[in-house]
């Protein structure tokens, strides 16, 4: 696939931030989305590549389609998305409003925002108005939900994440290719004292690890459905 126009979800730090340079660099027209619209490290990032900044919350139920609503109107030739935007707890026991709201910005939203790319393109596809005909998602997962049974509201809104991957990967595949990275011990959340756990390979994964393998699977012609481990091996311990 040719670089094109891709929207990244919470690009604005840490890992988003790392994948919004990363294909930026590769020649691709990233679009930067935020939580907040006053959020300044979202407003300097997307100066730096010369580029858009999109805000919406997520978590809210309209939040999705207002977000990919605004990005056609001003990007008509938008053609990949990476859902990275996410909320973390390690917590086994939440109360249902941050439940809700995990599940919400965890695996509704990045399934919604999928949805409207891949109908989207093919309506372009019935349409022939020169716009893209196919394109690619990359959905950022979790490491641990490949090794064990989700035991936290964070680990099954990544399961659920995986389990709508799927689906679409088959739903939309005269259209666009669905694809998944799943991080290991990256980068702790900020303000917690989660311990990363042992790795196969001594090197820990860095963001800009996590970055190029999103990046392969935007450009992978022959990939669907996959999930790509980058973790320094810590899913098969």
């Amino acid at each position: 696939m040719d670089c094109g126009t891709v929207l990244v979800t919470g690009a604005a730090r840490r890992i988003g931030r790392a994948i919004a340079k990363r294909l930026a660099a590769a020649g691709w027209r990233v679009l930067v989305h935020a939580r907040r619209a006053d959020d300044p490290d979202a407003v300097s990032l997307a100066g730096e590549l010369g580029t858009r900044a999109f805000f919406a919350d997520l978590a809210e139920p309209l939040g999705p389609a207002r977000l990919f609503n605004d990005v056609c109107a001003a990007e008509p030739g938008i053609c990949a998305l990476v859902n990275n935007a996410a909320v973390f707890s390690p917590s086994a026991e939440l109360p249902p409003e941050e439940v809700d709201r995990l599940m919400a910005v965890n695996a509704t939203a990045p399934e919604k925002l999928a949805t409207m790319l891949g109908l989207r393109l093919m309506t372009n596809d019935e349409r022939g108005a020169g716009l893209p005909r196919f394109g690619a998602v990359v959905n950022l997962l979790d490491s641990r939900i490949l090794s064990a049974p989700p035991s936290t509201p964070y680990a099954r809104s990544k399961q659920a994440l995986m389990e709508a991957q799927r689906r679409q990967a088959l739903q939309f595949a005269s259209v666009m290719r669905v694809n998944g990275v799943a991080p290991g011990p990256v980068l702790a959340p900020v303000g917690a004292r989660e311990k990363g756990g042992e790795t196969l390979l001594d090197a820990r994964p860095s963001p800009e690890d996590v970055a190029q393998a999103v990046e392969y699977l935007l450009s992978a012609n022959a990939v669907t459905g996959a999930v790509l481990p980058v973790d320094s091996g810590q899913s098969i311990l």
